[in-house]
């Protein structure tokens, strides 16, 4: 019986995870844009390679918010990592983080949609990283309740976040 509920955790635990990518693509790929015409105005074709500088900085100062907002919403993508695959080393976690944004990055630079930046990849593999982390703490307090638990929280916050971007859309049209 303990397998059968293990594999249906594991299953909301992947629809989660494919949710959330989408809405992520959506929002650093597609600028939040329904118009692929929209994008294809936006024309920014540029790559930082220099940590902490470049895009983040602004008036002479680094601008803190975009990284904390990097870091933040690659939080739950190593939460998502560590709920579906508990037996996968630290390391065997962070490089599909790295490599989503990484990804993302090249992306942004070919279809010339975004800045490609450096710190942008360091941010969302510190949040990543910070999200392994978070699930392995909730694992020492929770124990074998911790993804129950956070596949309930995280569907509340799916739904939450979904309905608040098709508010943003409605808004906008």
């Amino acid at each position: 019986m303990r397998g059968k509920k293990n594999t249906g955790s594991k299953k909301v635990t992947l629809g989660l995870l494919i949710v959330y990518l989408a809405v992520l693509t959506w929002i650093i790929l597609f600028k939040m844009e329904l118009d692929i015409e929209a994008l294809r105005k936006i024309n920014l074709r540029s790559m930082n390679l220099i940590p902490f500088a470049g895009s983040v900085i602004v008036n002479g100062k680094v601008e803190l918010s975009e990284i904390i907002l990097n870091i933040a919403v690659f939080i739950p993508f190593g939460i998502y990592l560590s709920m579906l695959g508990q037996n996968i080393s630290f390391l065997g976690k962070v490089l599909p983080i790295f490599a989503v944004s990484l990804l993302y990055e090249t992306l942004q630079y070919c279809f010339a949609i975004g800045a490609s930046d450096i710190t942008d990849l360091l941010g969302n593999t510190l949040g990543g990283v910070i999200g392994i982390g978070l699930f392995a703490v909730c694992s020492k307090i929770l124990g074998e309740r911790t993804v129950r638990i956070l596949n309930i929280l995280a569907s509340v916050g799916t739904v939450v976040t979904v309905a608040f971007l098709a508010l943003l859309i409605v808004a906008n049209m």
